[in-house]
């Protein structure tokens, strides 16, 4: 994969968290990374597939990684989930 440099500023106490040698610290890289791309998916500036091309990997192991770091893939609650299903049946049941 190729890189580009880019010059990002955060609060000096947060400067040991940005090493230029990731190279022995690839998982580290990579969740960085995922970090960085999460708000432009939440935002649905991009879709989890094109934030995993440009990581590099397969969309559901960037999924599966978000999982593992707490993001969900589905942000639906329950009750959204309940009103889907008396939605569903009501047109279910109009249709005869």
């Amino acid at each position: 994969m190729e890189y580009a440099k880019i010059q990002v500023s955060v609060p000096k106490e947060m400067q040991a968290y940005f090493a230029d040698d990731y190279a022995v610290y690839r998982d580290d890289e990579l969740k960085r990374n995922a970090l960085l791309l999460y708000p432009y998916i939440h935002g649905n500036i991009i879709s989890h597939g094109r934030a995993a091309e440009i990581l590099g990997i397969k969309k559901l192991d960037l999924i599966s990684l978000y999982d593992q770091m707490g993001f969900s893939y589905f942000d639906t609650d329950i009750s959204e989930v309940l009103a889907d299903i008396q939605n569903f049946r009501h047109h279910r049941d109009n249709l005869t």
